[in-house]
């Protein structure tokens, strides 16, 4: 059986039978049938279809914000405006995704030649808990308007969400077996990935989950797209706007109780501004409402499991160890962590190198820009970075000096349908959302004309 567990109230919600082999290969039998139609359909059918579940989501977002809630802790408000952005993805690709994969006319010696953009059949999607929407629905949306079919392995803590991600294409219209959540867990993904049916996995989660799959995916020479952790930096110059600033920086790092890959991790501050930064920041975070997480007003919920606040407060403890001191919070109490700020961090300390899931932020200074550039670069993770500045001809010419996917300036990094998201090194390779998201699983084939 597969549990869904409060991780504030500790009641479990509900209990999954796990699927079969047998119910495993029905469901990729029906996934494969579906497909010799599915992707035939015109794109104003696809569109129509999308905006449905746009309206979907949007009428009953409530429902689905409370199981949200309910299966890993993400405050209400929270988990309200994941389901408002899912309907927004849904709307970018109805609309978009036509001239997304328009032919590519080229100019050869040939009568006529161009580039078609075809769908390429089953993806199987894996996704990760934080965003149990979200990270589902900027795959499943350009997926399906390409004209492939979605299988989902979701986390196991929230199959809730992921049976009712199922149930808002089944009620906006899609033909039965577009889309389809598989109730497995992590053994079973292997035996699918290697299915000659399924043609490309896309996975968001760890470096190892990112790995193994990625391995197998290799190993049958099937496409894979992996968004994996991040450490991201916030950078704050000494010519930022302090006040804008530590308003973004407490956005970056504390929303999603911290648990997000694109959080701000490592708070690097110029040490002419520091002091006055610290001074204000301290004040925000202190002034962050935890609490139950049904209410409006909670801002800080618990962390998913109680293992991971425990994991966190590892890294917090032995950060310490070696000489970071603790200014704000630190404490924890099952799966609820105090908002924690951490200064003197350098690196080779946990809170610096490692990737951390929860609201603490790793303080620490720099006295020249070369050096800021430096200290993020160092991170093994390349998901993006932020940087405070007012002079924009300074921040034009040092972006190429970072080696991350994404550099946001004055602006907290996130994810828009409308631009490409994903990141280098650890962090993963491949894009999602935008033009290059829907393009990731695509047949680009050439095609070419000749007159004798």
């Amino acid at each position: 059986m597969i549990t869904s567990k409060n991780p504030y109230t500790g009641e479990v919600i509900e209990e999954f039978k796990e699927y079969t082999k047998e119910e495993i290969n029905n469901a990729i039998k029906k996934a494969d049938d579906r497909y010799k139609t599915w992707r035939k359909v015109s794109f104003s059918e696809k569109s129509k279809l999308l905006k449905n579940a746009a309206k979907e989501l949007r009428d009953n977002k409530q429902s689905y914000a409370e199981d949200i809630t309910k299966e890993m802790g993400k405050p209400i408000a929270q988990a309200l405006a994941e389901i408002e952005k899912c309907a927004w993805v849904c709307e970018y690709y109805a609309e978009n995704a036509e001239n997304h994969l328009a032919r590519e006319i080229i100019e050869t010696d040939a009568q006529k030649s161009y580039v078609s953009y075809e769908p390429i059949g089953i993806v199987l999607a894996i996704m990760p808990w934080n965003y149990p929407f979200w990270q589902v629905f900027r795959f499943a949306a350009p997926a399906l308007m390409a004209g492939n079919i979605g299988l989902l392995k979701h986390a196991s803590n929230v199959m809730r969400s992921a049976n009712n991600i199922q149930k808002v294409f089944e009620r906006a219209g899609f033909p039965d077996g577009c889309f389809q959540n598989l109730v497995i867990s992590s053994s079973k993904i292997e035996d699918i990935l290697k299915d000659k049916r399924v043609k490309a996995v896309t996975l968001t989660g760890s470096k190892p989950a990112g790995s193994a799959v990625a391995a197998t995916a290799g190993s049958e020479i099937k496409k894979s797209v992996l968004e994996l952790g991040g450490s991201n930096a916030l950078v704050v110059f000494k010519d930022a706007n302090i006040a804008e600033a530590v308003k973004t920086c407490v956005q970056a790092r504390f929303q999603n109780t911290g648990q997000s890959c694109i959080a701000g991790k490592r708070l690097l501050l110029h040490e002419r501004i520091a002091e006055e930064f610290m001074e204000e920041f301290v004040k925000q975070v202190k002034e962050l409402k935890s609490g139950d997480t049904m209410d409006e007003d909670t801002f800080i919920g618990t962390l998913a499991r109680e293992d991971l606040a425990e994991d966190l407060e590892k890294q917090i403890q032995d950060s310490v160890k070696q000489g970071a001191k603790i200014v704000l919070g630190g404490k924890r109490d099952k799966a609820y962590f105090e908002p924690t700020i951490i200064t003197n961090v350098k690196k080779g300390m946990p809170v610096f190198d490692q990737e951390t899931f929860g609201p603490a932020m790793a303080v620490t200074t720099f006295k020249e820009d070369q050096e800021a550039i430096d200290l993020v670069n160092y991170s093994d993770f390349g998901l993006g970075v932020s940087i405070f500045t007012e002079d924009f001809t300074f921040a034009e010419k040092i972006v190429p000096a970072f080696e991350d996917g994404a550099v946001f300036v004055n602006e907290l990094v996130k994810s828009d349908p409308r631009l490409p998201f994903g990141g280098t090194k650890i962090s993963g390779y491949g894009r999602e959302l935008s033009s290059h998201g829907i393009q990731e699983f695509i047949n680009r084939k050439t095609v070419y004309f000749n007159k004798y």
